[in-house]
């Protein structure tokens, strides 16, 4: 399919569409403790709702719209869904309650479901290792977000209320559909447009849950992206209550996001020589090590704010090159229904992942243990996943055809 869309501009595009995503999570954490004393939240860990309440929503919207997009195509129901996400943004910056607020976040992370079929679009292009590269590369530019998006909330904060960083949201995700209707075409093929009925359906379903790499690989992003949902709900409470730091939470944040940068970065310059299984297996086992020494740090009491950035960068890192490899190896085997697999595969990781994140988060006791312990556990349930998958065989080669279906490099 021949399209006009240059390579680089392509990987931009679509990083700044999951920089929505991105931006509705992590521009938000500085400003939970204000919103938590001005809508008169009674427990202070219900905060973490926010997150909580917009990952729900992301995960139910992942069936509607890759499923959608099968059928009418991606252009036409990524702007929609894109336009409802600017909506919901304000709506939730004008909210005069708590509940009201929890209400239209669910319904912003509904919206911005529709970005999963960003991931189909990659894989109407691309496929094997190549497929690999360019969801690391976006994973890059992705990045930039929560590394800039809590020093963006904090700026918002000195300045407005914090209901402006709702507005924020909006205004960045209308510039972003401006930019998706001027520049991105259509990239599924008219033949292969699924026909909604329940037969078609079903055996799309079959095909992607039977198949045993997809599942196993999507289970396993979704025990680790718990941890990470983890994380990101708890730091605030991290720096505030466990090193008394609140003010530089977002920098230590950025410092961790960073490392996660690079190792994207690193991911897209190795997998096509290296391929996606050596990588990750390996990161994999790094990160089950490197939260092991976290548990064991922060549970004999050692635990520091210097000591938690460097081990929680790590893990981080850790996540990227594992993460962004599983992705790939979830989709590569279901590209005939690629729609319904990235629905299905977004919808189970997003909603356990958040489930996982808020039991995880749930825990916390003024201590780092709980965080620790939780991406411990997340690793170790993600290897015997990956065990499955692999029929007991790590860092075994798998031989896929890549191919470019129409860029102009």
């Amino acid at each position: 399919m021949a399209v006009s869309i240059r390579f680089p501009e392509f990987v931009a595009l679509i990083a700044s569409l999951m920089a929505t995503q991105a931006l509705a999570i992590d521009a938000m954490l500085p400003a939970f403790p204000t919103i938590v004393n001005v809508l008169k939240v009674v427990n202070a860990n219900h905060g973490q709702w926010i997150v909580t309440a917009y990952m729900s929503g992301l995960g139910v919207g992942q069936l509607f719209w890759g499923l959608m997009s099968d059928r009418f195509g991606r252009r036409p129901i990524l702007l929609a869904g894109i336009a409802l996400y600017i909506v919901a943004a304000l709506f939730c910056g004008f909210a005069r309650s708590f509940e009201a607020l929890l209400a239209w976040r669910f319904v912003h992370g509904l919206a911005a479901a529709c970005l999963i079929v960003s991931r189909s679009i990659i894989r109407d292009l691309y496929s094997g290792r190549q497929m690999a590269r360019v969801m690391s590369l976006t994973f890059v530019v992705f990045l930039t977000i929560p590394i800039l998006a809590p020093s963006l909330g904090q700026l918002i904060l000195f300045v407005a209320s914090w209901r402006y960083i709702f507005i924020v949201c909006g205004m960045f995700a209308s510039l972003v559909w401006l930019w998706c209707f001027m520049r991105l075409p259509e990239t599924l093929h008219p033949e292969y447009r699924l026909i909604l009925n329940p037969a078609r359906i079903v055996g799309a379903v079959k095909l992607v849950v039977g198949n045993r790499i997809s599942s196993c690989y999507t289970l396993a992003t979704t025990v680790m992206f718990g941890s990470l949902m983890a994380y990101v709900a708890m730091v605030q409470q991290i720096f505030s209550d466990v090193f008394h730091r609140p003010g530089i939470m977002p920098g230590m944040f950025a410092l961790c996001a960073g490392f996660m940068g690079v190792a994207a970065f690193l991911n897209s310059r190795l997998v096509e020589r290296l391929g996606m299984r050596l990588i990750s297996h390996t990161a994999l086992l790094v990160f089950i090590t490197v939260s092991l020494l976290h548990v064991a740090v922060a549970g004999l009491g050692y635990e520091t704010m210097w000591s938690f950035v460097v081990l929680q960068s790590f893990t981080m890192a850790t996540f990227s090159l594992s993460v962004s490899n599983f992705g790939a190896m979830a989709m590569e085997p279901v590209g005939s229904v690629a729609g319904v697999g990235a629905s299905l595969q977004g919808c189970v990781s997003t909603c356990a992942a958040a489930l996982v994140g808020a039991a995880i988060g749930r825990e916390f006791n003024g201590t780092t243990v709980p965080l620790a312990g939780g991406a411990l556990a997340a690793g170790l349930i993600a290897l015997c996943l990956v065990l499955v998958a692999e029929r007991g065989r790590l860092f075994q080669r798998h031989h896929t055809g890549a191919s470019d279906l129409g860029f102009v490099h």
